[in-house]
C-alpha cells in the first residue's frame, strides 16, 4: 500500500525540518502521517476516485500536502524530500531513531563536536565527550549508551501494525488467483508478536509457477531476491523480507504448524513426537518405524495426534504452553470480535482529529454498545489538553449527545496525568464528576523503581482513578518501560478495582503479553483500548485483542467484553 510508505515520507520530513528549527510544518506533516497510515483505504485509490478533493478529505491533509501525495503516487518521490535529505551530513539522519536524541541535542552534537554519524556519537561517548558539554553529564552518556544498545537491538524488526496490514494485502492479492487453495501467513506475524523481522506466506497450489510469477511481480516488491519451483523471496519498499513457500495439500498442516510456532515450541513438539513413534518435520508427521506419513488434515488434529489440545498460534512460545495442552488446561482465549466498548478515545477537543459525535458514530459501525471521550489533561499542552471548564463543556456536550444515541452509551472521562509527585492533573471536584478516569504517566520517566511506585499509589489512593493507561509507558523500539514494584501495584489495582490497560497502538501494546499473564494470575482485569485519535484508529483494537491472547486472557478477564450493566456494575457507575 502506498499508504505506509507516504507515511514515513512525511515523518522523514518532519523529522529533517525539525533538525533545521523549522516551527509550525513539522507537526502538520505528522498529523498528516498518522492519518495517512492508519487510512482504510490506499490513497490511490481515494485519488483515483475523487482527485485532489478526495485526498483533501483526509484529516489534517490540505491543498499543498494532497499535491505532495500526488507527486509521489505519480513519480515515486517527492522533490522537497530529496532537497532536504541531501541538506544532512550522510549518518547524522539516523540519530533521530536512536531514544531521547531530539533535534536540539543532535544539533549541539553537531556544532560543539562535529558528530555526523552513530560512529561519531559511539566513538565521542567512549571518549566521555558528552559529559563534558553543558547541561549533559555522566549520567546523559550512561542514558545514551543503553538507548543505542535498544536501537541496535531493534534494527530490522518491523511493528506489527506496520507488517501485519502489508501481509495481509500481499495474501489477499494472490487469492485473486484460481490456482490458490489455501493459503495462510506464518512465523511471528502468525504469532502477533509485537515486531516482526519478515513475512512469510504458505500456500497450497497445482501450479506453483503462477503463484511465484505474481509473488514476484506484487506492488510493493522492490527486488526480487530468489525466485524458485517452491519457494520465492523477495525485498519489499517497506524493507520488509518477504517469503511464499507453495507446499503439497497433504504437507500444509505441518507445514502451518512448523513455520508458525517458535523454535524451542517446535524443538519441544519434535521431542513428543518421537517419544510416540513418530518423527515431525515441515512435511508431515511420519511414522517413525516405516516412514509412512500419517493423514493430517488440520493443525488441530495434528496436535491432537500428539497427545496435546490445541494450542493457538499466538501462544505457540514455549512459555508453558504445551505443559499446559498436555493436561487440557489451556484458556480459552479471548476471541477478536468480543469487545463491546472502547475506553480510551480521543476527540477534536485535545490532539483527535475528529469530533465527538464522529467518534461516537465511529464507535457505532462496529456495534459498540459503549464507548468513552478520554481527552487529554491539561498538564499535556501540546496535545490541547483540557483544563477543568473545558472539562465541564465536554461533559454537557456528552449529555445532550446520549440522548440522540439510544443503541450506545456515552460515557464522560478523561486522560489525566500523574504528576510526577503523584497528584493528579485535575482538580477532585471535576474528576469526580467523570464516569471514566484513566490515569496516565507521559513526563518524570527516569524516576527509580521505588519512587515511581510511590507516586502511582499516591494517584490510586485519591480513589479517582478507575483505568490505569498504557501502565509501563513504553515506545517498542523507542522508548524503555518505567520501573515500578509489580506485584505492589497489581496488588493494590486487584484491591481497589482498577483495571490495567492494554493500549493497542502498535508502537505501544502495553501492557505487553508477560505482565498482562502476570495481572491475570494476580486477579488484575484487564481494559483492552485503541487510544483513537481519529475513527480509523479504532480497528487498532485487534492489536490490543492480540497481545491480551498471547497473556493467555480470556474474556472473563478483560472487562469491555462484558455488556453495559455489568460494565457499569464493575467500576460502580450510576
Amino acid at each position: 500500500m502506498a499508504n505506509l510508505e507516504i507515511a514515513k515520507v512525511f515523518y522523514e520530513i518532519a523529522d529533517i525540518l525539525e533538525l533545521q528549527d523549522v516551527e509550525w510544518k513539522p507537526r502538520a506533516y505528522r498529523r498528516a502521517a498518522q492519518a495517512i497510515e492508519t487510512l482504510d483505504k490506499d490513497v490511490s485509490e481515494i485519488y483515483h476516485e475523487k482527485g485532489i478533493k478526495g485526498l483533501m478529505e483526509i484529516p489534517g491533509v490540505g491543498e499543498a500536502l494532497a499535491k505532495k501525495i500526488i507527486e509521489y503516487l505519480e513519480t515515486k518521490k517527492i522533490k522537497e524530500y530529496e532537497k532536504l535529505k541531501a541538506s544532512l551530513p550522510r549518518g547524522l539522519y539516523e540519530l533521530m531513531d536512536i531514544m531521547g536524541l531530539g533535534p536540539r541535542k543532535i544539533k549541539i552534537f553537531y556544532k560543539k563536536l562535529h558528530i555526523k554519524s552513530l560512529k561519531d556519537l559511539e566513538n565521542a561517548l567512549k571518549k566521555h565527550k558528552i559529559e563534558k558539554l553543558e547541561g549533559f553529564g555522566e549520567k546523559s552518556e550512561e542514558n545514551i549508551k543503553k538507548a543505542i544498545e535498544l536501537h541496535k537491538r531493534s534494527k530490522g524488526r518491523f511493528l506489527l501494525g506496520t507488517a501485519l496490514p502489508i501481509a495481509e494485502n500481499m495474501v489477499n492479492e494472490l487469492k485473486k488467483l484460481k490456482d490458490v487453495n489455501k493459503i495462510n501467513v506464518g512465523g511471528s506475524l502468525r504469532r502477533m508478536q509485537e515486531t516482526i523481522g519478515d513475512i512469510d506466506i504458505l500456500v497450497t497450489s497445482k501450479n506453483a509457477k503462477k503463484v511465484m510469477d505474481v509473488f514476484t511481480s506484487l506492488e510493493d516488491v522492490k527486488r526480487v531476491l530468489a525466485k524458485g519451483p517452491t519457494k520465492s523471496m523477495v525485498l519489499l519498499k517497506q524493507g520488509i523480507q518477504a517469503d511464499v513457500r507453495v507446499l503439497d495439500d497433504k504437507s500444509y498442516a505441518a507445514a502451518l504448524q512448523y513455520f508458525t510456532g517458535n523454535k524451542e515450541h517446535n524443538i519441544v513438539l519434535r521431542g513428543i513426537a518421537l517419544k510416540k513413534g513418530l518423527k515431525l518435520s515441515e512435511y508431515g508427521l511420519f511414522n517413525k518405524k516405516n516412514n509412512k506419513m500419517l493423514t493430517i488434515k488440520s493443525e488441530e488434529e495434528l496436535y491432537n495426534k500428539l497427545g496435546l489440545q490445541y494450542i493457538e498460534p499466538e501462544l505457540r512460545q514455549n512459555f508453558g504452553e504445551v505443559e499446559a495442552a498436555k493436561l487440557n488446561k489451556l484458556p480459552r482465549l479471548i476471541p477478536y470480535n468480543s469487545i463491546k466498548g472502547d475506553l480510551h478515545v480521543h476527540s477534536n477537543y485535545s490532539d483527535g482529529r475528529s469530533s465527538i459525535i464522529e467518534m461516537v458514530q465511529g464507535a457505532r459501525k462496529l456495534n459498540y454498545k459503549y464507548v468513552a471521550i478520554t481527552d487529554h489533561s491539561k498538564a499535556r499542552a501540546i496535545a490541547h489538553g483540557l483544563n477543568e471548564d473545558r472539562v465541564l463543556k465536554q461533559i454537557k456536550e456528552i449529555q445532550k449527545l446520549r440522548k440522540k444515541f439510544k443503541d450506545i452509551y456515552i460515557f464522560t472521562g478523561t486522560e489525566v496525568d500523574i504528576k510526577s509527585n503523584g497528584e493528579l492533573d485535575l482538580g477532585e471536584d471535576v474528576l469526580k464528576k467523570l464516569d471514566i478516569v484513566i490515569g496516565s504517566i507521559h513526563s518524570g520517566f527516569k524516576q527509580n523503581k521505588e519512587e515511581m511506585t510511590k507516586r502511582l499509589i499516591k494517584a490510586f489512593d485519591t480513589g479517582l482513578i478507575k483505568i490505569f493507561g498504557h501502565p509501563t509507558t513504553r515506545i517498542i523500539n523507542f522508548r524503555p518501560e518505567i520501573q515500578f514494584d509489580f506485584n505492589k501495584i497489581f496488588g493494590y489495582c486487584s484491591e481497589n478495582n482498577i483495571a490495567l490497560e492494554i493500549d493497542s497502538f502498535p508502537n505501544r501494546l502495553d501492557l505487553k503479553d508477560l505482565y498482562v499473564r502476570e495481572a491475570i494470575k494476580n486477579n488484575v482485569k484487564i481494559i483492552i483500548d485503541s487510544d483513537s485519535h481519529s475513527i480509523d484508529h479504532f480497528k487498532l483494537i485487534k492489536y490490543g485483542i492480540a497481545q491480551a491472547r498471547r497473556g493467555w486472557a480470556t474474556k472473563h478477564d478483560i472487562i469491555n467484553t462484558y455488556d453495559l450493566k455489568d460494565f457499569k456494575k464493575f467500576f460502580n457507575i450510576k
